[in-house]
């Protein structure tokens, strides 16, 4: 029973502070533009193979890594697998719908569903969310999978031994809350004590 608890903790749902925004939409429908050392394309497949300091970019969606092998289904959707260089991560970053902000992470693996629009970090898994230019969350864990339609991630602590990026197989966050732009102004000036005329020093006659 204790075993069971423990492995639930392990796994973290939370919604993104800052509204219900999801990625950015028209990224979908964006071609996907590769630069590589190396492609090897299959055709019956439906299948590339890029090899050598990859760098993808499909609207406002960044790819980096080792190696990127994309292969398409026959309604057109688009699945990707990023393997990082030996010793680095993989890295991943896209847009959030209306807003001036962006998720990045990056993780030994990364896995790109594009019928289901989710991004998988996995092994020494991070995961960033910036508005502006300013770091707002932080999340680290063993596996992240991020959905872009309903702007969800769910965080796997790994293991129980850990790993440098969630170490005892821990999952590690820091999340800012949204700025609260309703605040109350700040207290209005007192009005002005009133005066009033005194018939004579001392008080009234008497």
């Amino acid at each position: 029973m204790k075993s069971s608890f423990f492995h639930l903790l392990l796994v973290v749902v939370v919604t993104l502070f800052g509204g219900a925004a999801s990625a950015e939409k028209a990224d979908r429908n964006k071609p996907m533009n590769v630069e590589s050392d190396a492609l090897r394309y299959d055709d019956l497949k439906q299948t590339s193979i890029f090899t050598g300091r990859v760098v993808l970019t499909k609207g406002t969606i960044l790819i980096r890594g080792a190696r990127v092998e994309v292969r398409q289904d026959a309604e057109g959707y688009q699945f990707g697998v990023v393997t990082a260089e030996a010793g680095k991560l993989a890295y991943y970053r896209q847009k959030r719908e209306g807003l001036d902000e962006f998720i990045e992470g990056e993780g030994e693996t990364i896995e790109y569903d594009g019928r289901a629009d989710t991004v998988k970090f996995i092994k020494k898994a991070q995961l960033r969310r910036y508005r502006g230019a300013t770091l707002n969350d932080e999340m680290t864990g063993g596996v992240i999978l991020y959905d872009n339609i309903t702007d969800v991630f769910t965080i796997d602590g790994g293991a129980a031994k850990g790993s440098p990026s969630a170490p005892g197989g821990r999952v590690r966050a820091m999340l800012t809350p949204k700025p609260d732009n309703t605040a109350a102004p700040a207290n209005p000036a007192s009005p002005a004590p009133v005066l009033r005329a005194t018939p004579a020093l001392g008080g009234e006659k008497k």
